[in-house]
């Protein structure tokens, strides 16, 4: 069964209280008072409530959520059909204004916070809906940082995990990997050889991130790639 297929009965087997237990009763109506488990459906529906819930609020960070962005967050998510109520009504909770994402993120950040790598799918999903237009707003990249750092990341984190998904006048290759220009060869192939092991597809359903979402991952992958290549090559050059 689809993880879209689970939202509407959510609030009934998982309660998370605060602003994201405020979505579960706007979909189910009700919450039971439990705590984040560590089993597969659990963070399955955490991960899934916390992108829709930032993603309908990052789309309202530059005051409209336009229709690339709508399309980019079904590009995130396949939805079933059928399942599309189940998912528009938390958008429609969340989209209203983009107030208090702060709080969602820092409760997500509390879920989750044994799981760094988690965390950071949910801002590969975020990036993914942000940049849907081409670009990066000021207001876009703000609160990705703001929503970066109530998850944990420091700037450093935040610039790398930022240009695996946008490629800009401040792009660098050793910032994409988190390694320092100083690295040795020895150690930065170590660095990457990390980096791909942990966004492979197996490694990302393990960790919760629905079956849907290993596309944005690909691209993620692509992205640490392509920093590796652009590495070694101007090594060699030298």
């Amino acid at each position: 069964m689809s993880i879209w297929g689970k939202l509407a009965g959510a609030a009934a087997g998982l309660a998370f209280g605060g602003p994201l237990g405020a979505l579960f009763g706007g979909v189910a109506g009700h919450a039971v008072d439990r705590t984040l488990s560590d089993s597969g459906h659990d963070r399955q529906v955490a991960f899934t409530m916390g992108v829709i819930a930032l993603g309908a609020k990052m789309a309202k960070a530059d005051g409209v959520v336009t229709i690339s962005e709508i399309q980019a967050f079904k590009e995130v998510f396949k939805i079933p059909p059928g399942e599309e109520h189940n998912v528009a009504r938390v958008f429609n909770l969340a989209k209203q204004d983009v107030a208090g994402f702060e709080m969602y993120a820092r409760q997500l950040g509390r879920l989750l916070r044994n799981d760094r790598q988690l965390l950071e799918d949910v801002l590969d999903g975020l990036f993914h809906i942000a940049i849907s237009d081409g670009q990066l707003l000021p207001a876009e990249d703000q609160f990705l940082a703001d929503v970066a750092k109530e998850f944990g990341f420091t700037h450093i984190d935040y610039m790398g995990i930022r240009g695996r998904h946008f490629r800009c006048d401040l792009y660098d290759p050793y910032t994409v990997l988190s390694v320092s220009p100083n690295i040795s060869d020895a150690d930065l192939k170590a660095k990457y050889r990390k980096l791909v092991a942990e966004n492979h597809p197996d490694k990302l359903i393990a960790r919760g991130v629905p079956a849907e979402f290993i596309e944005i991952a690909t691209k993620k992958l692509a992205a640490i790639n392509a920093a590796y290549d652009e590495i070694r090559q101007s090594r060699h050059a030298v």
